[in-house]
């Protein structure tokens, strides 16, 4: 609009409004560009000019500049200097109304003519329905040839309208390379408009010469074709007609053809196509990269928002540099594009500087109205855009993996208390170097204290703010390539099965995004366990693991009933603990010493292959100060399982998996790197580095290791067949077969190989250790202890028995004892039979909850106190005092185990407690099911700790406690009369009976860690003390589910771990026991079988006695180191631990009885008499007496011997006659003399038996 209508008036004749003063202009133009075009008559033309100068008013002289083009000798494109911008509106609304004209039109008519020949389409309906009666009747008539031919043109012009659509929708992939395209060019269009806006409004420019021209000419080509195209498949065409981008195209397409014509370019409305952006979040959907609603709103907010500024800022630049038309044009302003977009925005955001203003009248009219609807958009739109950048996620990004460097996704119940327990034990120095990035996935952002932990751990730690159950932030923290997925469970919920339920679909999500990714997942009920096995991807052996708390939690527990202060000490070892060192003599000393020792693996080294595992145990004891409790056996088929002090019946093979107690996983190497040859002098197990030797123990054994049969040479047959091959070379092969049991060999391969086996076998130990070890040889036949059998080829009477018989004692699997299904009402005791009922030596649980109350799984507890490597007679009968409605829920779950009892009332009632002579337990544990629906943490705990402090200020009568111990009531539902009335605690005869409830073994469990403090009222623990080291968690008379969250980090490092603790303190529990209870939610019964019976050769944990017995000399002032090496060369027991009076340090006697822990004593660690000792013990097949066959006469335990010694015979004669004496024999003579007093008859060798006598009688 450079020039307004005066000129295009003059132009043309001179309208009424021109007036002279405009031809006066136009002759003032045409003398100045004739001057410009002819030199020659410069002086006429001077003199032409000065006359009408001064003829011409001085007030228009100064704007006559204004209203002048560009011209120049290259480019004539109007030698009168006229300018042409009618000529570019003109098309655009030549174009937009003609169309619009021409689409009523035809609207106007097509309605004219449906309505005409209404009546006529009537008679034709009515024909046709004639036609139709009549061609059902036979006489066909033909088809109007108009009628087809209409019919195939709509059919031609909708396929066209189809394909249009086609061509123009997003849904095709070449729709949406239209859609971007059109996009694109329209940019780049917008782009062209800011280039040439630095230009006049209008100028002359060659099409030929101007670049920018030429581009903008083919982008409008473009434009015109996909109009045509968006004509087509519109199915309104007068509303396409009025669209933007329509509107968009009518004012930018025309002016550019319009401008190739004339030679001349005109900016004019070219602004309108920064109006585009208004698609932009369209195209950012059309490419899948905007797919949140905030996402698609913000981008939506901010493209209407810029392509409205940005349009306005284009009329304004415009109208100022133009002027207004009834003002000839002359109160124009120079102003760049920029200076504009600067206007509008000081104008919307209501500042107003007033350094840029509109001089115009139609651009300050222009800005009265955007005033109004600007300041509206600014004052709705920026706020939201500001509020939606701020809520974006702070923690919304995607994990970048760094090469080199695992990374594990957490997940599950993200809060300050998990978190920082996780890190603690996942980050523990004492790891070796954990190159591992751990990924936070929550959909909550954490808290300001959270946050904090996340920056202070900056370097191994991110959060990201997301659910695993949405596919697109799995992806964002790399799942896939994730080395585990850890899933936290919330241990105090209300709702356990609803907590567990979550954390499956959890799983379910992450194993349908990525099968092949390791779980390890928390569970907090034992039954949820089996819905996991529901999961077609879920594989333990894969790594998958479910770390259930209930189950370990009671198997804890459990396991403190048999062994009291277990539970503390299991927990310390699969914890990371820092070493706290106190050089005053108390008991937290020795006690600290102990919880800095951890549960590691590490292969053993070739050094140690063909050893039994006590020798290599020894070794690594004495020599490496190592104590390995427990080696991955590889068996026959490959199947590699888990065997905890499996005996001198064991070889160990090449590369094997031992797992040892040590303080740190460097000390754990010494087992790995240790060589006979290089390390066999050395005193210093520090000294124990890798060395570069070649050993050639290693090339022998792995030679044997391939041997599965070996031959001889000589005459061809199998070893044992073979007479021409020594005794010794046979007992090695034997020995090695056992050991490595692979694939065979032929018999040309091993001619020689037993010759030199002969001739340079190695000694298993250097001959210091030989004479340490009492010449101990390291076959199995020459050990002073008689050798373990294969119970599957020599089973004991026991087993005999049970094999003999159709009665089902055990489960199917052969793990625990069972018995038939029992209705609730026979176990049940009234308090008066309860009273009446010799119980002693028993459990007492007490359990809190009623009919509504969460189940807490008492079978888990149960199981361990019944499995079968205990014999009948040696269980404890088990009483459960509580609400019998809760109890009734339980029993389901419970009915097929032996001994156990159920006295309905409450804990808190002392009656109840007297009744089931709670003075007289070896174990009272207190639990509650009611602990999680307290919302106060400090009261969760409040029916166990006053259950706890009511049983310790009961007082008992010592004469009611002899009279019960001696009376014959009769015998309770569920009890078995056989079973021990006072059977020994700790290795110990139990006193006859407790006069106070302080000495009364009790395991309470709390939920609140800070509630210990409340257990004992003489300690002196600090309120913010930490759990493991307060006195009642230290001596094993509380323990809390918290202590198990360090088994989420030490499952992750070694899968192992958790199969390890799950076999101890479970009973043995199976993944393949896991699959039958989840089939019928209970143990099913079995006939016992030499497979099933098998299962019963497992190690228990018990704890030995000091005060008397095989090991009381060295009570008293001994080394443990001595006691270690004993108890494992004569009995195979393998000890780890010391369970010590509190007091015992002192050198004034007290009265207090409490015990603590200390794990792991060094080899020089003084003993004291009052010691009990942890040890893990073999089971033994022949001390499955009755009590009445062990309260014979010795003569017929010598006949009993006898009977067993035809069970056990060996072809060799000699072996008979030098057989030692039976377990029997030696168990009756044991207990007659209390030689060894422990929670189980314990076998003594020969070599002891004559001095048994000299141990007085218990």
């Amino acid at each position: 609009m450079a020039n307004g209508g005066g000129s295009g008036g003059s132009s043309g004749g001179g309208g009424g409004g021109g007036g002279s003063a405009l031809r006066m202009s136009s002759n003032i133009h045409a003398n100045h560009l004739s001057l410009d075009a002819s030199s020659s008559s410069s002086s006429s033309s001077s003199s032409s000019s000065s006359s009408s100068s001064s003829s011409s008013s001085s007030v228009h002289e100064p704007k006559m500049d204004a209203l002048i083009i560009p011209v120049t000798m290259e480019v004539p494109c109007d030698s009168r200097g006229q300018r042409m911008w009618w000529a570019f509106l003109a098309s655009s609304m030549v174009t937009f109304f003609g169309g619009l004209f021409i689409i009523l039109l035809w609207r106007t008519l097509k309605y004219l003519w449906t309505v005409c020949c209404h009546c006529g389409g009537k008679t034709k309906e009515a024909q046709k329905i004639n036609n139709g009666s009549s061609q059902a009747d036979g006489t066909l008539k033909p088809v109007d040839e108009k009628e087809e031919a209409v019919a195939a043109e709509v059919g031609w012009m909708t396929s066209v309208k189809d394909w249009a659509g086609v061509m123009i929708s997003a849904q095709t992939l070449t729709g949406r390379v239209l859609v971007v395209l059109v996009f694109a060019l329209s940019i780049g269009a917008l782009v062209i408009y800011f280039i040439d806006s630095s230009n006049p409004i209008e100028s002359c420019q060659n099409f030929y010469k101007d670049f920018t021209l030429q581009i903008d000419m083919a982008f409008n080509v473009f434009f015109l074709l996909y109009f045509g195209l968006r004509f087509i498949a519109a199915n309104d065409k007068l509303w396409f007609w009025l669209e933007v981008n329509s509107v968009v195209d009518f004012f930018t397409v025309p002016p550019v053809f319009v401008s190739v014509y004339l030679n001349r370019s005109w900016l004019g409305l070219r602004f309108l196509r920064a109006l585009r952006l208004i698609q932009f979040s369209e195209i950012l959907q059309f490419l899948n990269i905007l797919k949140t609603s905030n996402s698609i709103k913000l981008v939506n907010l901010l493209s209407i928002f810029i392509s409205t500024w940005l349009t306005a800022a284009g009329f304004i630049h415009l109208v100022e540099n133009s002027g207004d038309p009834w003002e000839n044009f002359q109160n124009n302003q120079a102003l760049t594009y920029w200076e504009c977009v600067y206007l509008l925005m000081v104008t919307m955001s209501t500042v107003g500087y007033g350094d840029v203003y509109a001089k115009t009248t139609l651009g300050r009219l222009f800005m009265v109205f955007f005033i109004l609807g600007g300041l509206a958009m600014f004052a709705s739109y920026v706020p939201e855009i500001i509020e939606l950048i701020g809520n974006r996620k702070k923690y919304g990004g995607s994990y970048s993996a760094v090469s080199g460097r695992k990374h594990i996704v957490v997940c599950g119940h993200i809060t300050l208390e998990s978190v920082s327990n996780f890190l603690k034990d996942f980050l523990h120095k004492d790891r070796d170097d954990v190159n591992v990035e751990i990924v936070f996935l929550h959909n909550i952002s954490p808290n300001l204290e959270l946050e904090a932990l996340f920056k202070r751990h900056f370097t191994q730690v991110e959060f990201y703010q997301g659910s695993v159950l949405n596919p697109h932030d799995l992806a964002r923290v790399k799942i896939e390539s994730a080395d585990a997925c850890l899933i936290l469970a919330n241990k105090y919920c209300a709702d356990p099965d609803a907590e567990d339920a979550s954390n499956i679909m959890r799983v379910i999500s992450i194993k349908n995004y990525h099968p092949k990714i390791r779980i390890i997942t928390q569970m907090l009920q034992y039954h949820n366990k089996a819905h996991l096995l529901n999961i077609p991807s879920w594989n333990w052996k894969e790594g998958d693991d479910a770390i259930c708390l209930a189950e370990l939690k009671l198997g804890f527990i459990a396991q403190s009933c048999l062994a009291q202060g277990l539970s503390t000490m299991l927990a310390n070892l699969f914890s990371m603990r820092s070493f706290i060192k106190i050089e005053e003599d108390t008991w937290q000393k020795y006690y600290l010493e102990g919880v800095s020792n951890e549960m590691y693996t590490e292969y053993l080294s070739s050094a140690f292959v063909g050893l039994s595992f006590p020798t290599v145990c020894e070794l690594c004891f004495v020599k490496l100060k190592l104590l390995m409790i427990a080696i991955e056996y590889k068996s026959a088929n490959r199947e590699s399982r888990i065997l905890i002090n499996p005996g001198n019946h064991l070889k160990i093979q090449e590369g094997t998996l031992g797992f040892f107690i040590a303080s740190d996983a460097k000390e754990v190497k010494r087992a790995f790197f240790y060589c006979k040859a290089c390390h066999d002098d050395i005193t210093d197990p520090k000294r124990i580095k890798k060395c570069g030797c070649k050993r050639l123990i290693y090339s022998k054994m792995s030679i044997y290791k391939r041997m599965r049969r070996a031959c001889c040479f000589d005459c061809g047959r199998s070893e044992r067949d073979c007479s021409c091959m020594s005794g010794r070379v046979r007992g090695n092969v034997d020995t090695l077969e056992r050991a490595f049991p692979l694939s065979s060999v032929s018999v040309n391969d091993c001619s020689t190989t037993f010759r030199a086996f002969e001739d340079e076998q190695p000694s298993a130990l250097s001959p210091k250790k030989k004479q340490r070890n009492g010449g101990m040889r390291n076959s199995p036949s020459s050990s002073p202890k008689l050798m373990r059998h294969d119970p599957l080829l020599i089973p004991g009477n026991d087993q005999i028995d049970n094999m003999d018989s159709n009665v089902k004692k055990y489960d199917s699997t052969g793990m625990f004892h069972w018995c038939a299904p029992k209705e609730i009402e026979k176990v049940i005791l009234t308090r008066s039979e309860a009273a009446m009922t010799v119980l002693s030596g028993h459990v007492v649980v007490c359990i809190f909850g009623d009919v509504s109350s969460a189940l807490i799984g008492l079978r888990n507890l149960v199981m361990p106190l019944r499995a079968s490597n205990f014999h009948y007679h040696e269980l404890k009968h088990i009483v459960f005092v509580g609400s019998i409605e809760y109890l009734k829920r339980e029993w389901e779950t419970l009915h097929n185990f032996p001994k156990v009892s159920i006295l309905p009332g409450t804990p808190l009632s002392r009656a109840d407690l007297r009744a089931v002579n709670i003075n007289l337990c070896d174990m009272c544990v207190i639990l509650s099911a009611n602990q999680n629906n307290i919302d106060d943490t400090s009261l969760q705990d409040k029916e166990c700790i006053l259950a706890s402090l009511n049983i310790k200020s009961m007082q008992f009568d010592d004469s009611i406690g002899v009279l019960q111990a001696n009376s014959q009531g009769f015998t309770p539902p569920g009890m078995d009369r056989s079973s021990p009335d006072n059977s020994p605690v700790h290795g110990m005869l139990r006193q006859p009976s407790i006069t106070t409830g302080v000495n009364i073994p009790i395991i309470t469990e709390l939920v609140n860690d800070t509630n210990v403090q409340f257990l004992d009222q003489d300690d002196d623990d600090d309120p913010d003390t930490e759990l493991y080291l307060t006195q009642p968690f230290a001596c094993g008379t509380a323990f809390a589910v918290s202590v198990l969250d360090s088994l989420m980090s030490a499952t992750y490092f070694n899968d192992n771990i958790l199969t390890l603790i799950r076999t101890l303190v479970t009973g043995g529990a199976t993944p393949e026991l896991e699959a039958l209870i989840a089939e019928e939610n209970a143990l099913r019964g079995g006939y016992s079988t030499p497979q099933t019976l098998a299962n019963r050769d497992r190690c228990r944990v018990a704890q030995l006695a000091l005060l008397d017995g095989p090991f009381a000399d060295l009570g008293d002032g001994g080394c443990y180191g001595d006691l270690f090496c004993k108890a494992l060369k004569t009995y195979n027991m393998l000890c780890f631990g010391i369970y010590r009076l509190r007091d015992a340090h002192l050198s004034t006697p007290s009265q207090c009885t409490k015990r603590y822990v200390i794990t792991n004593p060094p080899y020089e660690f003084e003993l004291v008499p009052t010691d009990l000792i942890f040890c893990l013990m073999q089971f033994d097949h022949n001390a499955g007496q009755s009590r009445a066959s062990l309260s014979h006469s010795s003569h017929s335990s010598q006949s009993s011997s006898k009977k067993s010694s035809s069970v056990h015979s060996i072809p060799s004669t000699a072996n008979r006659q030098n057989r030692p004496k039976s377990r029997e024999s030696r168990d009756k003579q044991n207990r007659k003399e209390n030689g060894l007093q422990m929670n189980r008859i314990m076998p003594i060798p020969e070599e002891h038996s004559n001095q048994a006598h000299e141990y007085p009688h218990g």
